[in-house]
């Protein structure tokens, strides 16, 4: 990693590339730009062959100052440092303060290359390379550019390390209510990408969270305990208490809560029947014998107006 500081007092951290892939880079550049060259010297000899060997010799030149020189120059300026070989590498020129290149340092790049790369087949920018702490050749330096790394190794996102073994259970005692949740989020960004920071800067980060999180729990973090254990530890503490306040006691300790004693209940009493309708004594008849009413059975009871066959 290389730290650079921009003009808003910004530091960045850059991967400088090395000779290997910026010797690749460079060599599949210079394959498409002879290609180009050969291609365009061909097309202007059957052309120009009726000139005379001056203005042929005029012609050559300027092909190759035009394609071998100017070509790069253009394609760095137009694609903001990307050529097809460094697109191909994952490579990118910028400024020391980390932003795009423009036509200056385009310019003095390539015609810094021709000397360094061409004429002398590029055992001058290996040398140079090889010297500068950020593989910078005399191109760079001269125009005050730095190739880059675009592409970093990929690492699966939102993996936390898990805390050791050891320490399982140590912080079930902590107060951790007057954690804010800004530090809880910072604590967990840091844990997802430590294996993407480089460890002096990682170890100083974790430190810095570590004392963040034990002024708010009121415990000094324990000496034997490293930072980074100690927040994986403490943030899974804080997983597991959320766990159990949002599904129950039950289910994270696998116990049930004993049942209430039931209650006997005596049964309500029965209302009281209503008395029985008494039916009117039968009315006499013209002979003297009673006449039995057939809406009124001779138990009491109302008839229902059903009367069977005889």
């Amino acid at each position: 990693m290389s730290e650079l500081v921009t003009g808003e007092a910004v530091a960045l951290e850059l991967r400088p590339a090395r000779l290997p892939s910026r010797a690749l880079a460079v060599l599949l550049d210079l394959v498409v730009t002879v290609a180009v060259y050969v291609a365009v010297t061909v097309a202007l000899v059957a052309s120009t062959s009726s000139l005379d060997g001056a203005a042929q010799t005029a012609l050559t030149i300027a092909t190759f100052v035009l394609v071998l020189v100017g070509g790069p120059i253009a394609v760095e300026t137009l694609s903001h440092g990307r050529s097809l070989g460094k697109m191909a590498c994952g490579l990118r020129v910028v400024r020391d303060d980390g932003g795009p290149i423009r036509f200056r340092h385009a310019l003095v790049r390539g015609l810094i290359g021709v000397i360094e790369i061409l004429m002398t087949f590029g055992v001058v920018a290996c040398i140079a390379s090889l010297v500068s702490a950020r593989g910078r050749r005399l191109g760079d330096v001269f125009a005050g550019t730095l190739v880059v790394r675009e592409r970093v190794p990929f690492s699966s996102a939102g993996f936390m390390p898990p805390p050791p073994p050891w320490l399982a259970g140590r912080f079930s005692g902590l107060d951790l209510s007057a954690v804010p949740d800004d530090l809880w989020l910072a604590v967990r960004q840091y844990l997802t990408r430590a294996g993407q920071l480089d460890p002096r800067v990682g170890w100083a980060m974790a430190e810095r969270l570590a004392a963040d999180v034990a002024a708010r729990t009121g415990a000094p973090v324990p000496r034997e305990v490293p930072p980074p254990a100690y927040l994986a530890a403490v943030l899974q503490e804080r997983q597991a208490r959320e766990a159990r306040r949002a599904f129950g006691q039950a289910s994270a300790g696998g116990r049930t809560a004993p049942a209430a004693p039931e209650v006997p209940v005596s049964p309500a009493p029965a209302p009281p029947r209503a008395p029985a309708p008494v039916a009117p004594p039968p009315a006499p008849s013209s002979d003297g014998r009673s006449e039995v009413s057939r809406d009124v059975p001779p138990d009491g009871r109302r008839g229902t107006g059903f009367v069977p066959p005889a």
